[in-house]
């Protein structure tokens, strides 16, 4: 059987119209979810909260607000969760040290009342989180965390 250009172009018109079917057809699912809203984000910041309320109060605050508590309870406990280096080369006045990898060994001896608030820093923010979570997890109850060095605005003992 001979094919005339028409057929051909009657065949190559067929064949993609049932690629773009085909495309269309498995892009179809993608762009549905793209356009939904982010329910599952909201989902995980619910979870995320009901989890800190249940091992303890975790709560980020500002430098100022740190500050503020500070001047105002003498009791608070500053925790700083960088390496020994960086906390000599500057640190928040009356921080006691606390490496991020050593706060599950150290803890309890360093931090013996779980009951104390606590005040958590490091150099950015990203290690205070994870430190101020492990100190939950490990049944402190009053964990304060007001990010990092970095955005803290005043003195530093060097």
């Amino acid at each position: 059987m001979k094919h005339t250009p028409s057929r051909k172009r009657w065949m190559l018109g067929a064949v993609l119209a049932s690629l773009a079917l085909f495309l269309t057809a498995c892009a179809a699912p993608v762009t549905q979810q793209a356009e939904e809203p982010a329910q599952p984000a909201a989902q995980a910041t619910a979870e995320a909260e009901q989890t800190n309320e249940s091992i303890g109060a975790y709560q980020v605050i500002t430098a100022q607000k740190a500050k503020q508590i500070m001047d105002n309870e003498p009791d608070v406990i500053i925790v700083d969760v960088r390496e020994a280096y960086e906390y000599n080369e500057g640190h928040v006045p009356n921080a006691l040290l606390l490496p991020l990898g050593d706060i599950e060994k150290l803890a309890a001896t360093t931090l013996p009342d779980k009951d104390a608030t606590l005040l958590v820093y490091c150099r950015s923010g990203a290690r205070s989180q994870v430190g101020s979570r492990t100190l939950l997890k490990l049944g402190y109850t009053s964990v304060l965390d007001f990010g990092g060095i970095i955005d803290w605005p005043y003195d530093v003992v060097q």
